[in-house]
């Protein structure tokens, strides 16, 4: 199979998160928090998976929270804060339905702005800048990477200009984390989601969020924590306040395998081979008029993601073609409808092509194959 479906989960894993999932539970019987033996404890390989997620993001003074999604994180950091004094909320035109949906169910008591992006796909700092003073913010979210075309939304430049109003500030990435080297401190993020299974090789079943301890986040869920059993309240250390339940140890050494893999080679390796990669698609997508590339503006910056429509095709009715040439894409509105009306690629939606770093010349070639097909026969 030629794997194009890297937005959604990164496929294949290096190796060496398969060997480690299978060794801990070959070899360890522990949780943390709740007892276990093997050659690493279950406690150790969580601290560690912690350490090396806040070198990778630069946020040694953060809080490192694991959830079992990134939907999940962004339920979280978004409901908790919502229960707080905030009424103006700011999010990009890209936002992905873990967002959206999550304040669709505030409506009636929040009010949600778009910040202004131009035609071009660039943001207009100057009018955002006038926007926050119109209707100062109290919390802006923004995807890192649009997980439709890959745009690199200026995450450091608009959370500066919102910490001049206090306000919270949230960064999902999901797209990007481990692949666009993303200085939180300096960015000002007080929370910074990911995604284990995606930029970060890591297997599913593990996310979570950088916390900034200075942000009181209320909890929205409740439940065991293995420590301070007694007391009925959540307790209010960190990070046991927010993570409830049994974590998924086997993800998390997965993690912890992937992150070993991943800073050992550094996020400059990942990300050039994925600029190249990018920049390959787009040379075999320009070679066949019936293919319009969707939000490319060379003045802006992108990660691995090409969205396309073809003429007369719709993008769904395409998918079952690309499952017989054994080609893995993403099509439709994947996740995302906001970003497709700004796009104007709503509601039939866009084919996506997402690349990661295992990507090799037979993918692109089988690639190449259909394409020349489609141009011969459809």
């Amino acid at each position: 199979m030629a794997y194009f479906n890297n937005a959604a989960t990164t496929y294949p894993k290096p190796a060496a998160v398969y060997e480690a999932m299978d060794t801990f539970y070959r070899q360890n019987a522990g949780s943390m928090g709740r007892g276990g033996k093997g050659e690493k404890t279950g406690a150790e390989i969580v601290a560690e998976t912690r350490m090396m997620l806040k070198e990778l993001l630069h946020a040694p003074s953060h809080e490192v929270i694991f959830t079992p999604t990134a939907t999940l994180a962004l339920n979280m950091i978004i409901q908790g804060m919502l229960k707080t004094n905030i009424k103006n909320v700011y999010i990009t035109p890209f936002e992905h339905n873990a967002v959206t949906r999550v304040l669709h169910a505030y409506k009636d008591q929040i009010n949600v702005q778009v910040l202004a992006v131009n035609s071009d796909c660039s943001f207009d700092l100057e009018r955002i800048g006038y926007q926050f003073a119109d209707c100062q913010p109290d919390m802006v979210i923004m995807s890192h990477a649009s997980n439709v075309i890959g745009l690199i939304t200026p995450v450091a430049e608009v959370f500066s200009l919102a910490k001049n109003y206090n306000a919270v500030t949230v960064v999902d990435m999901a797209q990007t984390a481990g692949l666009v080297d993303l200085d939180i401190t300096q960015a000002k993020c007080d929370f910074a989601v990911f995604a284990g299974h995606k930029t970060l090789y890591g297997p599913t079943g593990v996310s979570g969020f950088l916390l900034n301890p200075a942000v009181d986040l209320p909890t929205v869920l409740y439940g065991g924590t293995g420590v301070d059993s007694a007391n009925q309240d959540m307790p209010e250390n960190l990070p046991a306040r927010y993570e409830m339940g049994t974590p998924n140890m086997m993800a998390i050494a997965g993690l912890y395998a992937a992150l070993k893999w991943l800073i050992s080679n550094g996020v400059e390796y990942y990300s050039n081979n994925d600029l190249n990669n990018r920049q390959r698609i787009l040379a075999l997508l320009d070679n066949y008029d019936f293919i319009n590339i969707i939000g490319v503006n060379e003045k802006n910056k992108y990660i691995g993601i090409v969205s396309f429509v073809i003429d007369g095709i719709s993008s769904d009715s395409i998918n079952p073609f690309f499952s017989r040439m054994d080609i893995d894409v993403r099509t439709g509105l994947q996740c995302a409808p906001l970003a497709h009306k700004y796009l104007n690629t709503y509601p039939a939606g866009t084919i996506r092509i997402s690349l990661g770093c295992f990507n090799n010349d037979d993918d692109f070639n089988k690639m190449k194959i259909a394409f020349d097909y489609i141009r011969d026969n459809i």
